[in-house]
């Protein structure tokens, strides 16, 4: 897997000061897209141990309120695979910590009750480290910059814990 940027403090994606990591490689190439050179999976510098280990760190900061995913797209099958391990470090170590993910696949696509070549063998455990999913494609035409931590009225906030629990969608709400 390879990384096209890291933000140390971000205020933009998820709730509070958040670390988030943009990921490489994304099939969805939404119109408009804020960042096509993340298309490309080998865009970036690759996701090692060293990034690993300067993640932790910044995250493990106190005013630091969590982590935050986007791309490149994280719910692509290769990356699910490379952040799987990172994200059980993460709630391993830093459990106070919320990690919130972008996605412009929908719940449904990922949980398997709509075809995706997005769901792989550790989908289910990779959104079971999440707390809040922001799911749907960026479309240009529903685009809203009234929206909060989403760029069009079709995404949906998911508060992952309450969803997985209630087996039906729940929608985050601060």
């Amino acid at each position: 897997m390879h990384y096209g940027n890291i933000k140390t403090r971000d205020i933009a994606d998820g709730i509070g000061v958040r670390v988030t990591l943009f990921v490489s490689g994304c099939t969805n190439h939404c119109k408009n897209c804020f960042q096509p050179e993340t298309w490309d999976f080998a865009y970036g510098e690759p996701f090692t141990a060293e990034t690993e280990d300067h993640l932790l760190k910044e995250l493990s900061l106190p005013f630091i309120d969590g982590l935050t995913l986007l791309g490149g797209e994280p719910m692509e099958p290769a990356n699910q695979r490379g952040l799987l391990p990172f994200l059980k470090r993460v709630r391993q170590e830093l459990p106070h910590k919320t990690i919130w993910a972008y996605s412009g696949f929908t719940w449904e696509q990922l949980t398997g009750q709509e075809p995706c070549h997005c769901r792989c063998e550790v989908t289910d455990e990779l959104l079971a480290q999440l707390d809040v999913l922001v799911d749907g494609r960026f479309v240009e035409e529903l685009h809203d910059i009234t929206l909060r931590f989403r760029g069009s009225s079709n995404q949906r906030l998911i508060d992952v814990p309450k969803t997985l629990e209630a087996g039906k969608i729940v929608l985050w709400d601060d």
